[in-house]
């Protein structure tokens, strides 16, 4: 299917749901919508959630996931596709499937597979899932250090500088996704109070198999940051959907989940680690009346 003329480019995230609107499918909807992307989803689990913890999850059967993705892809003509939390072997499976029948376009994998305590989630057949089914037909996947260090099988505590991240950004690549971009945010100091041992610059590693590139941003002092993998996969998964190559969908990316913890970093929206400023509200006036739904940030 091609959009017609003034139609939006269309994306699909296949993710799971935080009721808080931090993570997960609203955060995806929130960051391709700001970037002029018309978002779809594919629903995998329903958590009830908020900024300090998640109290409950439920996964959607396969089957129902596999319809969402269908009815999708049997209507709209989808340009870009990210997967966020996929919950079980089942639907890393069917996910993978689809993506092996190329029905999954430019495919953005977040493996998400590890809690923000370090306790992975996932049971093991389910990342050997994403080993040796899903990542081979993606066009990029965005691990954290926890999960680089268990995709790549080394030690999650050796995963601690540049060099460990571009060895398991290679070891990664090896399974055959692209690119790999091998985020930074959990390296040592980053996320502690700012101090004498906090970095001013953060270093995320994007490998395509040939070429390295090491890519460094500011750190921004902010205890808003849930939600942050997901706003970059999802930017991402925009920018490719809208004809950004790789490089630049990357390097765009990263700016806007820049400009979002920026706007983000005064809020103080519930006890634990806050949402980001998706929509730019902090550098434009609020009236009673609706905000622009565009790109402010």
């Amino acid at each position: 299917m091609v959009t017609a003329a003034g139609d939006p480019p269309v994306a699909l995230t296949i993710a799971g749901s935080d009721s808080g609107a931090g993570a997960g499918i609203q955060t995806d909807l929130k960051t391709m919508s700001a970037l002029g992307i018309f978002a779809t989803t594919a629903i995998t689990a329903v958590t009830a959630q908020n900024t300090a913890e998640v109290v409950l999850v439920h996964h959607v059967p396969v089957e129902v996931v596999e319809a969402e993705i269908t009815a999708v892809l049997s209507d709209l003509p989808v340009a870009a596709v990210k997967t966020g939390m996929l919950g079980t072997t089942e639907v890393v499976r069917a996910v993978a499937r689809r993506a092996a029948a190329g029905d999954l376009p430019l495919l953005v994998v977040d493996p998400v597979m590890v809690a923000s305590n370090g306790r992975v989630f996932l049971p093991e057949e389910a990342v050997d899932a994403y080993r040796v089914e899903l990542l081979p037909h993606a066009l990029i996947t965005t691990p954290n250090l926890w999960e680089a260090a268990l995709l790549a099988g080394v030690d999650p505590s050796s995963v601690g500088n540049v060099d460990a991240m571009a060895d398991a950004a290679r070891r990664i690549h090896r399974l055959g996704p692209a690119w790999v971009l091998v985020k930074g945010g959990h390296l040592p100091g980053v996320e502690s109070p700012v101090g004498a041992g906090t970095p001013k610059l953060v270093p995320d590693v994007l490998f395509d198999g040939e070429h390295l590139t090491v890519l460094e941003g500011e750190r921004i002092d902010t205890p808003n940051t849930h939600g942050t993998g997901c706003t970059l996969s999802a930017a991402i998964a925009a920018l490719l959907a809208s004809g950004s190559d790789v490089p630049v969908a990357v390097a765009t990316a990263k700016e806007f989940v820049r400009a979002a913890l920026v706007g983000g970093r005064t809020w103080r929206l519930g006890r634990g680690h806050g949402p980001l400023d998706h929509f730019g509200w902090s550098v434009r006036p609020r009236t009673g009346t609706a905000a622009h739904p565009g790109a402010g940030t």
